[in-house]
């Protein structure tokens, strides 16, 4: 599991699991597995690998988008240059804050807020998020790594750690356009599943599936269609929610996926 990039800043870290809950088990990944620096293509670990497409390559020579709270490293350094100079926002430095600020206010699971695990090293961190009581399991395991190389780079988000629910479908990093058929693979009973696309800039959806699509089983396949318009950033979110037996919200995975 890549952990730093060029772009990204740090060095990468060998580690391809993630804790969610109290356990650990072998994840599948929604963000890519590090390669040579002398390697052209990046490769994207989906469940089954899938390498990213060739042509321009996304920000940073490693393959890592940057999903949130930042769209490039200028905007990362803007926000650096203002923390020195008056402390403003010092919540960036922070990986639980900003995983739980990524989950509450930009997908908007507004029920998710306590951290259920934690795992960094170095410039790189898994977070899992749930929500309180006594049924709120791990949600979801936010991958994060710090965007720049300087002692005070502010955390970015860069795609989700996967387990019992996966989104594979688009590619990570692919180039997308509207109409978008999602997928993955699913674990569980009477699932419903909802997906939608998302951008930094917008605070609605850019779209959002019918509610909602029947899934379950032990491993099994599902598939959405969602179609989206008002693309302004150069990256969206692509995010599979599902729940509907004791939240709304019980599990999310999400991707990354190109506009041009």
């Amino acid at each position: 599991m890549l952990t730093a990039c060029s772009g990204f800043g740090g060095s990468p870290n060998a580690s391809s699991s993630a804790a969610r809950g109290s356990a650990a088990p072998s994840q599948s990944h929604t963000t890519p597995r590090p390669l040579a620096p002398s390697t052209a293509a990046p490769v994207a670990t989906h469940g089954a690998s899938t390498p990213a497409p060739h042509g321009t390559p996304p920000l940073g020579s490693w393959g890592l988008q940057p999903v949130w709270p930042f769209v490039s490293l200028a905007q990362a350094q803007v926000w650096e240059r203002a923390y020195r100079s008056g402390g403003h926002q010092p919540w960036h430095l922070d990986p639980d804050r900003t995983a739980l600020s990524f989950t509450r206010d930009y997908l908007g699971f507004k029920e998710i807020d306590r951290v259920s695990s934690r795992t960094v090293s170095g410039r790189d961190a898994r977070i899992g998020v749930a929500r309180t009581g006594p049924e709120g399991g791990t949600a979801g395991v936010i991958h994060l790594v710090r965007f720049g190389t300087g002692p005070d780079a502010p955390w970015e988000v860069v795609g989700t750690d996967d387990t019992m629910f996966s989104l594979t479908t688009p590619a990570y990093g692919s180039l997308v356009r509207s109409p978008l058929v999602t997928g993955g693979r699913i674990s569980g009973v009477d699932e419903s599943i909802r997906v939608t696309v998302r951008q930094p800039s917008s605070a609605a959806p850019l779209g959002t599936s019918p509610c909602c699509t029947s899934a379950g089983g032990d491993d099994q396949p599902w598939s959405v269609s969602v179609s989206f318009s008002g693309v302004r950033d150069p990256v969206l979110t692509v995010v599979a929610s599902t729940g509907g037996h004791v939240a709304d919200v019980e599990r999310f995975t999400i991707t990354a996926v190109r506009t041009g």
